[in-house]
């Protein structure tokens, strides 16, 4: 007979990882998630039935061509408690502060000297590395300790994509655009002027992450 602790245990993890893909890779239907975790369609409904009772997934309908529509579960913003949130309220609580002790050139002045110490943090932690991959695979690692869940795609014609699945400074940057702007400032600065970076999903517009395309200038 299975120790009730370690049952528990398991389901912990079960669910933790259906969260993870759900964050990483968008909205996927139970067998697709089965699939993933080498598990069962039917255990998997049965843990996004308990997470869609306790508010942390919702299921949708898509269309799937020829016959019904695919059911597809999503996490919701109730989830976000899972995900680090670099700390929202202090955050938030200090940007309203210093915006009215110093208006926006205080906080113009703060996201340039955050530029700096990040663009420098990144450069030093590359040292060595001259090819883009190579330097793109190590920015995403640095960005997934800060909490962004960052990854790394090929994209076409020589392209990459940075991913970042989740913002912990959503928050903050909600209150202060300037931030999203600094940072894609930073990756530009980091990776140098021989490289195209641009944002082509942004979490603040409505998108389920932030993604940049990066590609060698001819």
């Amino acid at each position: 007979m299975a120790d009730p602790k370690q049952k528990s245990g398991a389901k912990i993890r079960t669910r933790r990882c259906l969260l993870d893909l759900l964050k990483t890779e968008g909205p996927q239907t139970a067998g697709r998630l089965a699939g993933r975790l080498d598990v069962s369609a039917m255990a998997v409904r049965q843990h996004l039935y308990e997470l869609a009772d306790e508010g942390m997934v919702e299921s949708v309908s898509e269309p799937a061509g020829v016959g019904r529509p695919a059911k597809k579960w999503r996490l919701t913003g109730a989830a976000d408690r899972f995900f680090p949130d670099g700390h929202a309220e202090l955050t938030t609580g200090l940007i309203r502060a210093m915006r009215g002790a110093f208006g926006e050139d205080g906080i113009d002045m703060m996201l340039e000297v955050r530029s700096r110490e990040q663009t420098a943090a990144y450069r030093a932690a590359m040292d060595g590395r001259t090819d883009l991959g190579t330097r793109l695979e190590r920015l995403a690692e640095l960005r997934t300790e800060e909490g962004y869940m960052a990854a790394i795609r090929r994209g076409a014609y020589g392209s990459w994509l940075l991913i970042e699945n989740h913002c912990p400074i959503c928050a903050a940057a909600t209150q202060c655009s300037g931030l999203c702007r600094a940072e894609l400032g930073v990756f530009r600065a980091v990776l140098g002027e021989d490289v195209l970076v641009e944002r082509t999903d942004h979490i603040l517009a409505g998108a389920r992450r932030c993604a940049y395309r990066v590609v060698e200038r001819d």
